[in-house]
């Protein structure tokens, strides 16, 4: 087994984290009682906001989505359009471009880095025809700049770096194309890492791994460790000159799931100034009630699809459309908002109010019982209204957390 050669740079980064979170300055809330619900709900659509990952690329690619029109969420599987963005007040988001996964040899990265390239140009297509609506930016400042023309600010994300294979020159592309932010892995380890929910490989990091991180923080790029192992985090955030961001997950404290973060990593990436941007996803969010005969359909699900990452697309759209089928055969009650802030609540308090955001996951799975698609995001606010969090703190939770690191990426990028 490879292992990087900064294993005591990471001892020494975890021990004074320890250290330093002492010195963060917690949120003060302040109860608001003279705020109506309408109040509430014309202070959310004032701000700025943004959602660091949904995955509508998914839905303009499989399902042909028309973003100019409104969809229901129950008839369609879309949580996310411009009318219903205009609805829930959200005005940024990072369309994430997930790509499966296959074999990891040079046809493999070969055939992956097409597929990711072709979604790119088909959100590049299908923003230009609706650039009355939205407009792709790359920029933090570009948000503000496009919420004041009355449009909605569309980054990009790349969600995997199994398409950069072992060649630094494609994430040099990717950049180029208007990738802000990579997602190390997804559920599997790659050339970079070891994934949250697979094996020990490299021990965190691999020495190329190492090297996208670099180079990464050399073109402003944003590190997202969601998805990775915790040794892997532990290993970003040390190696990265600039803090990293969580994209889509949750306190491990309040459900133990192995893509949560524990408590000792959360601690990690705000220590080094970063945030993470709580997601909505339900099986992140509260632990899944064990229930026989989904549980039982579940695992024969998974056996007939083994090895699914390495099916051709139309198979894998049809797993997808068998996986839909069995959630509505045994329907999951849904964790609702305040379960939600919980997550917000436990890393407020325990890291501070600068290191807490929102990237919901939406088309991706998430789903709550009352913000079920993007047009409910004002209920998280009311909610933390609700608990006591000031204007201040709401909009830094929306936006400014974010915002700061993006920006202290870039300066860090244009200092190299």
């Amino acid at each position: 087994m490879i292992k990087p050669p900064f294993s005591n740079k990471v001892k020494y980064f975890f021990l004074t984290s320890l250290i330093n979170i002492s010195l963060f300055t917690c949120s003060v809330k302040e109860v608001s009682t003279s705020m109506t619900e309408a109040d509430i709900l014309a202070f959310h659509h004032s701000i700025l906001t943004i959602d660091t990952h949904v995955d509508t690329p998914l839905r303009l690619k499989y399902e042909g989505i028309d973003l100019s029109q409104r969809h229901d969420p129950h008839e369609y599987n879309s949580k996310l359009d411009f009318p219903r963005m205009d609805e829930g007040g959200l005005d940024a988001v990072f369309f994430a471009i997930w790509t499966p996964q296959g074999a990891r040899t040079d046809s493999g990265h070969s055939a992956i880095k097409q597929h990711a390239l072709d979604i790119l140009d088909l959100v590049e297509v299908e923003i230009s025809k609706l650039s009355q609506h939205a407009e792709i930016v790359t920029h933090p400042q570009d948000a503000s700049r496009v919420q004041a023309a009355g449009k909605h600010a569309i980054y990009l994300g790349l969600e995997n770096g199994y398409p950069i294979g072992t060649d630094i020159q494609n994430l040099e592309l990717f950049h180029k194309l208007g990738i802000r932010y990579v997602t190390l892995c997804h559920m599997t380890n790659n050339e970079i890492c070891d994934s949250s929910n697979d094996t020990t490989e490299y021990g965190g990091l691999s020495p190329f791994g190492v090297e996208v991180i670099e180079r990464m923080n050399q073109l402003g790029m944003m590190v997202d460790i969601s998805h990775t192992s915790g040794a892997t985090v532990e290993q970003a955030v040390a190696i990265s000159k600039a803090p990293v961001i969580a994209s889509h997950s949750c306190a491990k404290a309040l459900c133990d799931n192995p893509r949560n973060l524990s408590d000792s990593l959360l601690t990690l990436i705000a220590a080094k100034g970063g945030v993470v941007q709580m997601c909505l996803l339900s099986t992140y969010i509260t632990p899944d009630p064990p229930q026989e005969a989904r549980d039982s359909a579940r695992a024969a699900m998974k056996l007939k699809w083994k090895g699914i990452d390495r099916q051709t697309d139309s198979n894998r759209e049809i797993y997808r459309l068998e996986w839909a089928e069995l959630n509505r055969n045994y329907p999951r009650e849904l964790p609702s908002v305040s379960d939600a802030v919980d997550h917000i609540d436990h890393m407020v308090e325990l890291v501070g109010i600068d290191h807490v955001g929102i990237g919901s996951d939406f088309d991706g799975g998430a789903a709550l019982s009352d913000c079920f698609d993007v047009s409910g995001l004002p209920n998280i606010t009311k909610e933390l209204f609700k608990r006591g969090y000031s204007k201040s703190d709401i909009r830094k939770i929306w936006s400014g957390n974010l915002m700061r690191v993006f920006a202290r990426v870039e300066q860090i990028a244009s200092s190299q």
